[in-house]
């Protein structure tokens, strides 16, 4: 019949481009928002998922019977399903326990079968979904591992398929292209295409507190990640997927403006996105806003729906148990914790500076760790142990300079990061740098969240 689709997977692709109105009136540039949500299978990770099926069916990695395996927050779990549907493939789906119960069940809805892993454990813990999803591939006869974090067909589905499709629907009127970094598929793909195709081309990567891309990017170094709320941004390893040198500027969010800005995307725009798409936006308008006077056409990828977000973003119950409504937190935020500190400056060493300097700086303080600048900006952290360590091996040599010595062992926060996060953190982290607008604006160290909590309860 006219103007039917032979099947679902052709209908995938061809979303529409939406002005944002009212939660943008403040800046100058427009922010416009591609609606990859209305995908059919309800997000971007359609186009993945069918390019990555595609690649293995030519490759020859996959055949009638075969099972796909895949780690996912669940919305590449969907595409391969729904693509895995119709071309008859069978599908495993290995997923963090922090996933909203909507997209397990839309898995399972699809015949999926779903294995949950614990969120808070390292990478390499057998128990973490990498780690499940390698044995369940070793374990499983036919299988295919989709591998969407190392894939190079990944990143390609954006650069064949998003990027070009976004650049004609706007006549190569875009100066900006902003997204969440996630496996970093959509902005590496997207990002090579619009950078080939005008240059000064500015890409932006939103990354949310907890994750480390953001220090990585700033610091070169991998800083302690720890458990955040968005789900499908972020990540707690460096994806093979991730091109950074395709990025110019990264912006980091947390949870609950990613939360509010969902919510009001929706209320004021009508808009009926997920979370991830909320820190995507929440991160363009904070762009938006440090290019002040100067316009500029920025487009933000919107990943998934609100539907598969109802029983946590949606729910005001779980929003006000977790802190990100307005009602007053009893513990309240790291701005509340450094207001409470005894007064005095910052206490940091510099790159450059000699390890005689700084041990007297420790000694003078009566501190055990401490950080390094440079030029202001966070560099990374020394200890006593790193120290001792050193002098050890190389006895008397006190003029070597601190910069070989500095390592990552930090996690960095903002001030409005909330304490009973920090309740956590310090369970890999030495020390928490606070960050506000890349310059360090406080350390905390774990007498003194101690300390902090006892006074809480005087």
């Amino acid at each position: 019949m006219k103007g039917a689709r032979a099947n679902i997977v052709d209908a995938i692709g061809n979303t529409p481009i939406v002005k944002l109105n009212k939660v943008t009136a403040h800046v100058k540039s427009d922010i416009f928002v591609k609606l990859e949500y209305l995908n059919p299978g309800g997000s971007m990770k359609d186009r993945v998922a069918l390019n990555i099926i595609k690649d293995a069916e030519r490759r020859g990695l996959l055949g009638p019977g075969s099972t796909i395996i895949e780690a996912t927050s669940g919305n590449t779990g969907a595409g391969l399903a729904l693509v895995g549907a119709i071309r008859g493939y069978k599908c495993i789906f290995v997923m963090p326990d922090k996933m909203s119960t909507e997209k397990i069940l839309t898995l399972r809805a699809f015949g999926a079968k779903v294995v949950i892993c614990p969120t808070a454990v390292e990478p390499e813990d057998p128990r973490s979904y990498y780690e499940v999803t390698k044995r369940l591939v070793k374990e499983t006869p036919n299988s295919f591992h989709s591998n969407q974090y190392y894939n190079p067909a990944n990143p390609e589905a954006h650069y064949l398929s998003t990027a070009p499709e976004l650049w004609e629907q706007t006549g190569g009127e875009i100066d900006v292209f902003c997204a969440g970094m996630g496996t970093g598929g959509t902005i590496s793909g997207c990002g090579r295409y619009f950078k080939e195709q005008k240059p000064g081309f500015q890409v932006v990567g939103v990354d949310p507190i907890g994750s480390l891309y953001y220090e990585y990017v700033k610091t070169g170094r991998l800083t302690k990640p720890f458990s955040y709320y968005v789900e499908g941004i972020g990540e707690d390893f460096l994806p093979g997927t991730m091109n950074l040198k395709i990025i110019d500027q990264i912006v980091r969010v947390d949870d609950k403006e990613c939360f509010l800005m969902t919510r009001e995307l929706v209320r004021q725009e009508g808009i009926f996105c997920g979370g991830s798409s909320g820190a995507a936006v929440a991160g363009a308008i904070r762009y938006a806003e440090q290019l002040g006077d100067v316009k500029k056409n920025i487009v933000v990828l919107l990943p998934d729906s609100a539907q598969k977000y109802l029983s946590k973003i949606f729910d005001d119950e779980w929003m006000r148990s977790n802190g990100f409504l307005e009602e007053e937190d009893p513990l309240g935020t790291v701005r509340d914790l450094l207001g409470a500190k005894r007064q005095r400056p910052i206490v940091s060493a510099h790159k450059g500076d000699s390890l005689k300097s700084v041990i007297g700086l420790m000694k003078e303080h009566g501190i055990s760790q401490i950080p390094v600048t440079e030029s202001g900006r966070l560099s990374g952290l020394v200890s006593e142990l790193d120290l001792l360590n050193y002098l050890l091996q190389n006895p008397g040599k006190m003029d070597t300079q601190v910069d070989q010595l500095v390592e990552a062992d930090y996690a960095t926060v903002t001030p409005q990061t909330k304490i009973k996060l920090l309740k956590t953190i310090f369970n890999d982290a030495k020390l928490v740098c606070v960050l506000e607008k890349d310059d360090l604006v406080g350390v905390i160290s774990k007498i003194d969240l101690i300390e902090y909590l006892a006074s809480k309860r005087a």
